[in-house]
């Protein structure tokens, strides 16, 4: 005696208790709900994080983010900026430019006894900031 198949309240036909390819759905639906709620959940940690920093951060790549904050506590702590391959400008020899990245420097002001970190800029923004001779 062949088994027959039944149709679902939903519209499809199968022979089991309950539609399967509706069930399958349904779980992915909660699964990519759950993962976009993740997702949010540490985009806002992320943010978070950049009320702490000495300097504005923010919308620079997540890289050269943890680069810099690493630098930067290592200054504070007081580091050498030399140890980061540190340069003295040669217009204005209190302000000291420190690669990040090939991309990316980090402008510190040397005050007295200490190094205050100023700004990242991006390689382009740093060409046009600094003077020509």
């Amino acid at each position: 005696m062949p088994r027959r198949r039944k149709q679902f309240p939903c519209g499809h036909q199968g022979y089991g208790q309950v539609c399967h390819r509706c069930a399958q759905l349904q779980d992915a639906k909660a699964r990519e709900a759950t993962e976009r709620e993740q997702a949010r959940l540490e985009r806002q940690q992320w943010q978070a994080t950049f009320a702490d920093d000495l300097i504005d951060l923010q919308g620079l790549p997540k890289t050269i983010v943890l680069k810099a904050r690493q630098v930067i506590a290592e200054l504070v702590a007081g580091t050498d900026y030399r140890q980061f391959k540190g340069k003295r400008l040669n217009h204005d020899r209190s302000i000291i430019s420190i690669p990040l990245t090939y991309d990316y420097r980090l402008i510190c002001h040397d005050v007295g006894d200490r190094i205050e970190p100023r700004s990242v800029l991006s390689h382009e923004e740093y060409n046009v900031k600094k003077p020509r001779g």
